[in-house]
C-alpha cells in the first residue's frame, strides 16, 4: 500500500488527492446528477434544425442561458453541468459569465475536453478520440476559470468484427492519458467509454462487450497510476441494440448493468454517472430507477449524466421563442426532479417524460 501511495505522490499531493475526491463525491451526492450541455457547434445545429432554428452563436448562447438560469431549485437535483468550450466563455444577456451563474447556484461547472472522434486506421470503421496534444494547457485554463471536472468520450460499437483488440486498447489508453493529465491540473476526470447501441445485438452480447470495454479501461487507468477516488465513470447502461427484435424489461437492463459494473469497476471509484445513449426521456429515467432498485452489490453511487434525456422536451418547448423561456425551464426542472428520484430508486412515474426515442446512429458530439 505504501508503494502505491508513493506512486500517486509522484504527481499528486495529498491535498490535491483530497480536493479531487471531494469534488467527485459532491457531484454524486444523493438525489443529484449531471446536466450534459456540452454539445458541439455542429451537434447543437442538428438539434436546432429539428425546431427550425438557425445555428448562430447568439442562439446557442441564448439556449444555454435558458438552461442555466432556471429556478434555483435546479441545484436540488443537478450537481454539475458539462460545458462546451464556447459555452465556457459565454455570459448571460446581462453580462454574467455562465460559470459564475452555475457556481452561485451551488452547481459545479465542468468541461468537455476531447476534440471529437476520428477514424482508427486498420479497423472496420472504428474510432478513437483526439485532443491530447494541448490538453494540459487547456485543463489549466479551465481550472483557473472555475471548472471542477472534465469529460472525455470514446465510442466503441458492436458488430461481427468489432470492437477489435486494437480499438479496445487504443481507446482505453487514450482515456487513461486524459484522466492523468486532468488530475495533474486539478480537474476530476469523467471517464466515458461508450458502447454504442447501434445494431441488432441482444442484451447478453451488450453485457459481454461492456464488461470487456470496462476491463480494458480500468487496466489502462491502473497502468497510468490514475487516482481512482478522484474519478467518475460515465458508462452506457447495458441495453440491447436499437434494432434488436427482443424486448427487455427495465429489470433485465438493471441486472445486466449492475453485473457488468461489479465485474469490472473497482469499488474505489467515487461514482458512476450513466449516459442516456439515445434512450427516450422516460426510458432513461425508468431504467436508472430500476438499476438503483436492483438488489445486489453496488459500492458506488449510481446516477445520471444526461444530455438528450434532460433536454429533449426542453428544446421542443422553447422552440427558439423568448416567450417560451419559463415553460421550457419548468420542463427542465421536471426532468431533473424525475432523474433525481430515479438516482435514489424512488421514481414512481409522477414526472413522466417523453417516450420518443432520442437515438442517433453512430452518435458523435
Amino acid at each position: 500500500m505504501a508503494k502505491t501511495n508513493q506512486r500517486f505522490a509522484e504527481y499528486l499531493s495529498p491535498e490535491k488527492e483530497n480536493e479531487l475526491q471531494q469534488i467527485a463525491l459532491a457531484i454524486v451526492k444523493p438525489g443529484k446528477g449531471i446536466l450534459a450541455a456540452d454539445e458541439s457547434v455542429g451537434t447543437l445545429g442538428k438539434r436546432f434544425a429539428s425546431i427550425g432554428l438557425e445555428n448562430t452563436e447568439e442562439n446557442r448562447r441564448k439556449y444555454r442561458e435558458l438552461l442555466f438560469t432556471a429556478d434555483d431549485s435546479l441545484a436540488e437535483n443537478i450537481s454539475g453541468v458539462i460545458l462546451f468550450d464556447e459555452t465556457f466563455r459565454h455570459s448571460t444577456a446581462d453580462g454574467r459569465p455562465f460559470v459564475k451563474v452555475l457556481q452561485e447556484k451551488g452547481i459545479i461547472p465542468g468541461i468537455k475536453v476531447d476534440t471529437g472522434l476520428v477514424p482508427l486506421g486498420g479497423t472496420f470503421d472504428e474510432s478513437t478520440t483526439q485532443g491530447l496534444d494541448d490538453l494540459a494547457e487547456r485543463c489549466a485554463e479551465y481550472k483557473k476559470g472555475g471548472c471542477g471536472f472534465a469529460k472525455w468520450r470514446c465510442a466503441l460499437r458492436i458488430s461481427g468484427q468489432t470492437p477489435s483488440y486494437q480499438a479496445l486498447l487504443e481507446n482505453a489508453n487514450v482515456l487513461a492519458r486524459y484522466a492523468s493529465i486532468c488530475q495533474q491540473n486539478g480537474l476530476v476526470p469523467i471517464v466515458e467509454p461508450e458502447v454504442l447501441p447501434d445494431g441488432d445485438h441482444d442484451l447478453e452480447t451488450a453485457q459481454r462487450v461492456t464488461e470487456q470495454v470496462l476491463a480494458f479501461t480500468y487496466k489502462a487507468l491502473a497502468d497510468h497510476n490514475v487516482y481512482l477516488e478522484g474519478t467518475l465513470l460515465k458508462p452506457n447502461m447495458v441495453t440491447a441494440g436499437q434494432a434488436s427484435p427482443i424486448k427487455y424489461t427495465p429489470q433485465d437492463v438493471a441486472r445486466a448493468t449492475v453485473q457488468a459494473l461489479n465485474r469490472t469497476v473497482p469499488a474505489a471509484v467515487s461514482g458512476i454517472t450513466f449516459l442516456s445513449g439515445g434512450q427516450s426521456e422516460e426510458d432513461a429515467t425508468v431504467n436508472l430507477n430500476a438499476i438503483n432498485q436492483y438488489v445486489g452489490r453496488k459500492p458506488w453511487p449510481l446516477t445520471f449524466s444526461y444530455g438528450r434525456a434532460l433536454q429533449g422536451t426542453v428544446l421542443k418547448t422553447w422552440g427558439g421563442k423568448d416567450e417560451n423561456f419559463k415553460v421550457a425551464q419548468n420542463a427542465l426542472l421536471k426532468r431533473a426532479r424525475a432523474n433525481g428520484a430515479a438516482s435514489a430508486g424512488q421514481y414512481q412515474g409522477e414526472q413522466q417524460g417523453s417516450g420518443e426515442s432520442l437515438f442517433v446512429p453512430k452518435h458523435s458530439y
